[in-house]
C-alpha cells in the first residue's frame, strides 16, 4: 500500500498576498488567511494521520492549529526555502537585476541552494515513507512544491510544475509502487 502524504500550504500572509518571497521572515496570517485555514478543519477532521508535522514558521504552525492540528510536531526540514538577499522581494523586483530569474533556475545569493533544499525535503520523504501510514505536513509554497517533486523522484527544478495556492491541500501517494499525485491544490471553502 505505501505511505500517503497530505500537504497543506499555510494560509495567506501580508507578503504572500502580494507575491513577496517569504522564507525566514515570520509573518502572521491575515484575517482571510485565518478564515481559509479554519475551512481546512472539517475537510481534514475525518482523516486519520500517523504523523503530523509543521514547519517551525508561525504561519504554518497557526494554519495547523486552525485546521485542528495544534499538536503537530515542529520539523525544521519543512521550513521555506531561505531566499537570502531576495527575502521580501517579488519576482519582478528580482528580475530588474537578474532578467529571467526564477527560484527553479537561478542561484539565491545569501540563501539556500536547490541541493540544500532537496536534502532537507528528502529527509521528510524518508521519514514519511518509514511510517508506511498517513502523514500530514503544514508548510510553504516552494518547500511543498519541492517536497512533491522529491516524493515523485523528480529533480528540484521540476517543482515549478506544481502551482500551489495558500490554504490548499494536496495528497501524494503510491499506486502499485509508483509514487503519484492523488489530489493537487484543493481549496476548502470558508
Amino acid at each position: 500500500m505505501g505511505a500517503t502524504l497530505f500537504l497543506v500550504r499555510h494560509g495567506e500572509t501580508e507578503w504572500s498576498a502580494v507575491g513577496k518571497h517569504t522564507g525566514t521572515t515570520d509573518l502572521p496570517l491575515t484575517p482571510a488567511g485565518e478564515a481559509t485555514a479554519r475551512a481546512l478543519a472539517p475537510v481534514l477532521a475525518d482523516e486519520h494521520f500517523d504523523l503530523v508535522l509543521s514547519s517551525p514558521r508561525l504561519r504554518a504552525r497557526r494554519t495547523a492549529a486552525l485546521a485542528g492540528f495544534g499538536e503537530a510536531t515542529v520539523e525544521g526540514d519543512l521550513a521555506e526555502w531561505d531566499y537570502g538577499d531576495y527575502e521580501g522581494l517579488t519576482t519582478p523586483q528580482i528580475r530588474e537585476q537578474v532578467p529571467g530569474w526564477t527560484i527553479w533556475s537561478h542561484p539565491v545569493p545569501g540563501g539556500e541552494s536547490a541541493e540544500d533544499v532537496a536534502g532537507r525535503l528528502d529527509r521528510v520523504v524518508a521519514r514519511v515513507r518509514a511510517t508506511e501510514g498517513r502523514a500530514l505536513v503544514f508548510a510553504h509554497g516552494h518547500s511543498l512544491r519541492v517536497l512533491a517533486a522529491r516524493w515523485l523522484g523528480l529533480p528540484v527544478p521540476d517543482g515549478r510544475i506544481f502551482d500551489l495556492d495558500t490554504a490548499t491541500y494536496s495528497v501524494l501517494g503510491d499506486d502499485r509502487g509508483q509514487p503519484v499525485v492523488q489530489r493537487w491544490n484543493v481549496t476548502a471553502t470558508p
